[in-house]
């Protein structure tokens, strides 16, 4: 390993060679060695992006056993929510040992039954000098690396299972097709390492190859998205990632910047986890074009955790490339009848690109699996070298996630020239008189009203009248709830889904629910509003 690692902590930057944390990680693995874990036994990290963290998580693997990097809370409100589903993932991983950073020890309370925790300071502090002991474990391509817990935005998290083979399949295809130059590539990131994105995708690669790695926490970014781009312009960056909320943080803060960044070393941006909003990239570009971004940078891709990260992936440089399409052929007909872009009633998606080598997918009838021909609208399907073997003890779930050997993602799409097009997921499809809509249209059209915080709408559907489903939108305000508000989230709605919203609610500033990754919890967020426990503005 020629490469290094440069750990950001605020305004601190610390760098260290590789092969000293991988030196420091031969420690660790000796230490949990000579507690009797190996191969089989499940590890379970809490704590936020260090390199002590780091170091721990190579640790498990040198010792042969398996990781678990369990979720921080995303608000501070959530906290006992968050202590509760710490406990419930640890018990789910059949955890043998909890490591936990100092900072949330006095969150998570020893019960009968729980694992055997140990502070990671005190850890670090055990494997010192212990290195020579290490003994290198006989791991095979099938034992279990990592349990990926995924980020529940559609339902309760599964531990998605993670074999080495799966994972070092599905970075030989990102290396290979994103054509990286593992000597000369600089990876920035701040994601976070409890997710696939920020542990597989801008982790593992430098980590295994060597590559050179800037690497921040998920707090740094949030507390100042300006801190990004600056970190790209200091190190040079040129791979970087993130879901395309941040992006859209970026173009605010590149807009307003006074400096003038270089980010003209940047060539891949990969924007991923969530779907991609044409005008939130044009918005970047427009707004990085005086900082040296290239419009070939963009990169839209698809993955999840059951790929272990990487699905499609398109052509590096090229950029964004969308897909015009009737919004109404593809409520009531499921077809994408290209229209001119402009168009009365036209939609645009974007271009995802092809599956990764190793990888197949295919476009499916959801409830036959009879294969969809170019632009017919069905249900995205996996098969090939990089998906998971399961959910770890959830043989339903397991059994319900294939069909005929094809990991089903329970994502609508359609195919354009071979490439990948998505257009949303299956359970959050709203059917209101025999029409599918698309709660991300609404969220989008609803965000952009003022006195809503963008990035902060939910839409969803119940059971309404005449059996008939209702379109309800939930939307978090920057001020005072008012009837004016209101009538113009209706419009909003209206406008882009030419039906009116049965309700519409108004909440608290940080209160919609969201996953661990940040994403909106639309099926939580439908069982508050039926049960009544959203935190509800009236009008004054």
């Amino acid at each position: 390993m020629g490469g290094e690692v440069t750990f950001v902590s605020g305004d601190e930057h610390t760098t260290l060679p590789w092969a000293e944390l991988h030196e420091n990680a031969r420690g660790i693995a000796a230490a949990l060695q000579s507690r009797g874990i190996g191969i089989g036994d499940h590890v379970a990290l809490l704590g936020p992006t260090t390199r002590e963290l780091v170091t721990t998580m190579q640790g498990i693997w040198l010792a042969g056993a398996t990781m678990v990097c369990l979720p921080l809370p995303m608000r501070l409100a959530s906290i006992e929510e968050f202590v509760d589903q710490t406990r419930t993932r640890v018990a789910k991983a059949d955890a043998c040992l909890l490591v936990v950073d100092p900072q949330l020890a006095e969150f998570v309370v020893d019960q009968p039954g729980d694992p055997d925790r140990v502070n990671l300071d005190d850890l670090m502090v055990e494997a010192s000098g212990r290195a020579s002991e290490w003994v290198v474990p006989a791991v095979g391509p099938d034992d279990l690396a990592i349990i990926q817990f995924t980020s529940g935005s559609t339902s309760e998290p599964k531990g998605v299972m993670l074999p080495h083979r799966v994972i070092l399949a599905n970075l030989d295809g990102a290396i290979s097709v994103g054509n990286l130059d593992l000597d000369n590539d600089v990876f920035v990131s701040w994601l976070p390492l409890y997710h696939d994105m920020g542990l597989v995708g801008l982790l593992l690669i430098p980590m295994l190859t060597g590559a050179r790695l800037v690497l921040g926490a998920p707090q740094d970014f949030t507390a100042r998205p300006s801190r990004w781009m600056q970190w790209m312009h200091d190190y040079r960056g040129t791979v970087t990632a993130g879901p395309n909320f941040a992006w859209a943080l970026v173009a605010r803060s590149l807009r307003r910047a006074n400096e003038v960044l270089d980010l003209s070393p940047l060539r891949i941006a990969l924007n991923g986890a969530e779907p991609v909003d044409p005008l939130s990239v044009r918005t970047l570009l427009e707004a990085g074009e005086r900082h040296g971004m290239s419009p070939g940078s963009v990169f839209p891709a698809f993955g999840m955790a059951e790929l272990a990260i990487a699905g499609t992936f398109p052509p590096v440089g090229r950029g964004l490339r969308t897909d015009c399409v009737d919004l109404q052929s593809i409520e009531v007909d499921r077809f994408a009848q290209a229209v001119e872009v402009g168009s009365e009633g036209a939609r645009e998606f974007v271009v995802l690109g092809s599956p990764i080598p190793g990888l197949e997918i295919r476009i499916v009838d959801p409830a036959t699996a009879e294969p969809r021909d170019e632009r017919q609208v069905g249900e995205l399907e996996f098969r090939g070298t990089s998906v998971t073997s399961g959910y770890y003890r959830n043989p339903d779930a397991t059994e319900q996630m294939f069909r005929d050997g094809w990991l089903r993602t329970g994502d609508l799409a359609y195919m354009l020239d071979g490439e990948l097009v998505l257009c949303g997921r299956i359970k959050d499809v709203i059917i209101v008189g025999g029409r599918n809509i698309f709660p991300e249209d609404v969220e989008r059209s609803v965000a952009k009203v003022d006195g809503v915080r963008p990035g902060n709408v939910i839409a969803f559907g119940v059971d309404g009248k005449r059996g008939h489903e209702a379109m309800i939108v939930v939307a978090e305000v920057k001020g005072d709830a008012t009837d004016a508000l209101i009538r113009n989230i209706r419009e909003a709605a209206r406008a882009v889904s030419g039906l009116p919203p049965g309700d519409v609610v108004l909440v608290p500033a940080g209160t919609l629910p969201k996953t661990s990754s940040g994403k909106l919890q639309r099926s939580l967020c439908r069982e508050r509003y039926l049960d009544e426990s959203l935190p509800v503005l009236a009008p004054e």
